[in-house]
């Protein structure tokens, strides 16, 4: 559990690293330099834990989608947490786990009940409380950005599943730091800004935190059982705020709270039914 507090805190550092260089840059460039930065200690990390066979005996269309989806991702939220504070990008984006739970019915055949459906019902109610279809939000391009980044991350997740049954977590973590690296600096290129001298130790951060997240996660889902380890994620929330606050002096309004609260409360309902559905299989 503590590993995964830590997973969520680097991360968040990490998205505030990325809102500050967004400031400058493009999201396919921000995205590109995000797998850039953090392809050096991925790889050192791959090769020290697992050895080159496994990075090359691989699933290559599963991981190809995987990157097209992670530049998309990239991009979107990118192009979002440019124009949102961190705390709305988050309460926005934690509809993915939801979305996750209703992709795994046609993509992984599993079953989720009534009350499961009636919990994902609620949380995309949530999300309209944020995108507020009266006022800014429904017509807000930044809101569907990170809706769209969601999307793509729980897509992402769906694959990861599918791929985990032969794939190496190394194998996976490497290329999609590789594809995300040059298929976003590929679409960037046109844009192409030059980096300032004062933006080198912004993106060594990035790639560090976004590495060190990375490794984090995945060993706090290893090492405890998931339906422990998954609501921390919301601590994000926590972090979004208090970094908003401290970097940008703002805070979330009061919409943003409630439509925040619907969505964790949701995904929290979730989780909770997921477990008693694992008991109830292996009492």
């Amino acid at each position: 559990m503590l590993t995964m507090l830590a997973a969520v805190a680097l991360f968040a550092l990490m998205d505030a690293g990325l809102k500050q260089l967004s400031a400058h840059y493009s999201p396919f460039q921000v995205a590109s330099l995000r797998g850039a930065a953090s392809l050096p200690l991925v790889l050192v990390w791959a090769l020290a834990t697992a050895g080159v066979a496994p990075l090359i005996r691989v699933r290559w269309s599963l991981h190809l989608l995987r990157g097209v989806l992670g530049v998309a991702m990239m991009a979107a939220f990118v192009y979002a947490v440019a124009r949102l504070p961190l705390s709305t990008t988050y309460s926005i984006f934690f509809v993915a786990p939801l979305l996750i739970t209703a992709m795994s019915v046609p993509f992984l055949g599993e079953k989720v009940g009534p009350r499961r459906w009636i919990a994902i019902a609620i949380g995309l109610v949530g999300v309209l409380v944020l995108l507020r279809p009266t006022g800014e939000g429904l017509i807000s391009i930044s809101a569907v950005m990170v809706l769209l980044a969601a999307v793509m991350y729980a897509i992402s997740a769906i694959t990861v599943r599918i791929l985990a049954r032969t794939d190496s977590t190394q194998s996976m973590m490497v290329w999609l730091m590789a594809m995300i690296a040059g298929g976003a600096g590929v679409l960037a290129l046109p844009d192409w800004t030059p980096i300032r001298d004062s933006d080198w130790w912004l993106i060594a951060g990035v790639g560090i935190a976004g590495a060190l997240g990375q490794y984090a996660i995945t060993e706090a889902f290893r090492l405890g059982e998931a339906s422990l380890i998954a609501p921390l994620e919301y601590t994000a929330l926590v972090w979004g705020v208090l970094l908003d606050l401290t970097l940008w002096g703002v805070l979330p309004d009061a919409i943003t709270w409630v439509g925040a609260a619907i969505i964790v409360a949701s995904g929290l309902y979730l989780l909770r039914r997921e477990r008693v559905h694992v008991e109830a299989e292996h009492p």
